[in-house]
């Protein structure tokens, strides 16, 4: 294994150096243009709109947590809404998930409600935090790979708790989980005062991305014959919405994309230039490799607005992800831009399911619990002599219905808020 793993560094070192040459020559604008219209996908659309409840019930969970009393008052909560990425108050939110979250008057102003967790919910974030502890090496990895993305190595971490429940990070990863590990990481103080993490050294066994490991054997046996004809043999897969992957355009569209060489998200990209069709091809791998670090292989697009200059993206990234339907999704659900990677999931279930995922969804099944039964929910919720809980049905499965595609026109803003109704095309500027 670790032989293999070193040829393939290696090999990765040759192609950056004959790479480099070759991108002398293609640094043109030369694909075909090709616009298409946005296509909704309802089923990752429900996907977005279940996980974001789950999502500000976690958060709400850890501030419980973090609190020195036990529980949280309305009052405290009373402006998190935008913060939780909710459509409703958040007092109605808690409200509605009584197995998550016990309501009880305040010992000194009865008319305050207060809130602290339920015995299930309590289970279940014990079971959260042993998959932490378990899997720390994966995630060690994976903040690694982020940082070894960005031109400084270095990231505030002002910017990295928005992405601490995509990336998969524990609510005090920068206590627990950081100082365990010197030799991968270092806690700085950047020139504006802010507290930053930084990256204590390259490691070229982490400069493999998802799509050269996926690759592994075609790049192992003619990685040099691709460069050398000007090819790739690091191919994106291609999901597009109905109707459009058979357009002859489309598919010529496509088939010069993939001819481009590919550039590694983890290799510098100075030297290219930024108006080039090469240029483009390395902003898209490394926008893929980004979500392929996700849990859930999506985040919001404001969250990628602090990490635009570090990873040398252009000012309106978001037309790459309109410009290319077949590799990434572009969602509105829930108020919000969210951008999903089409590759990691299919008919509604994730392809590669992180432990954390599956803990996520106990989360979203005692949630919905809630909500049928109202009064009785609590009670039927249960745990077992191993602390594991016991459902009284499987309601974990999304339904396969609901992955079907809808051709909608959108209009779309790259620099403000997002519109209900707009048009966004693949054509360049």
């Amino acid at each position: 294994m670790n032989l293999r793993r070193n040829t393939m560094v290696c090999l990765l070192k040759f192609q950056s150096s004959f790479s480099t040459q070759l991108h002398q020559h293609i640094q043109t604008r030369g694909l075909v243009k090709v616009r298409l219209k946005w296509a909704k996908n309802k089923g990752l659309d429900h996907i977005i709109n279940l996980e974001t409840d789950v999502k500000a019930a976690c958060l709400l969970k850890d501030a419980i947590k973090r609190s020195s009393t036990g529980f949280i008052t309305a009052k405290t909560v009373s402006d998190w809404q935008k913060l939780l990425g909710l459509t409703v108050p958040v007092l109605r939110f808690m409200r509605r998930y009584p197995t998550i979250f016990d309501e009880f008057p305040h010992t000194r102003w009865p008319s305050l409600p207060c809130f602290r967790l339920t015995d299930t919910a309590q289970l279940l974030d014990s079971q959260e935090q042993n998959i932490h502890q378990t899997h720390e090496a994966i995630t060690v990895e994976r903040l690694t790979r982020l940082l070894m993305m960005l031109k400084t190595r270095t990231i505030p971490f002002q910017s990295l708790q928005p992405l601490k429940w995509d990336l998969g990070l524990a609510d005090d990863f920068d206590r627990t989980l950081i100082p365990k590990y010197p030799d991968h990481f270092q806690v700085i103080k950047a020139s504006n005062g802010a507290s930053s993490l930084s990256l204590a050294q390259w490691r070229d066994e982490y400069a493999v991305s998802v799509l050269q490991r996926a690759n592994e054997s075609i790049e192992s046996s003619d990685g040099y014959r691709q460069f050398k004809s000007g090819g790739t043999s690091v191919a994106f897969p291609m999901s597009f919405p109905k109707g459009y992957g058979a357009q002859k355009k489309v598919k010529a569209w496509m088939d010069d994309f993939q001819k481009l060489p590919y550039i590694s998200p983890y290799e510098d990209s100075a030297h290219i230039d930024p108006n080039s069709d090469l240029m483009e091809k390395r902003v898209v791998g490394v926008l893929h490799e980004l979500l392929s670090l996700t849990i859930h292989k999506k985040t919001k697009r404001n969250y990628l607005r602090c990490l635009r200059e570090e990873m040398n993206l252009p000012h309106k990234f978001t037309r790459i992800f309109t410009r290319y339907p077949g590799i990434f999704y572009l969602s509105l659900k829930c108020k919000t831009t969210t951008i999903t990677l089409k590759e990691g999931y299919n008919r509604g279930k994730l392809v590669d399911e992180h432990p954390l995922a599956s803990i996520r969804k106990k989360y979203y099944y005692v949630m919905r619990t809630g909500i049928l039964y109202r009064g009785k929910g609590v009670n039927l919720i249960t745990g077992n002599k191993n602390g594991e809980l016991n459902l009284v049905k499987d309601g974990m499965e999304f339904n396969d219905d609901d992955e079907e595609e809808e051709e909608e026109e959108m209009e779309f803003n790259d620099d403000g808020e997002d519109s209900a109704d707009f048009e966004s095309g693949s054509e360049g500027e």
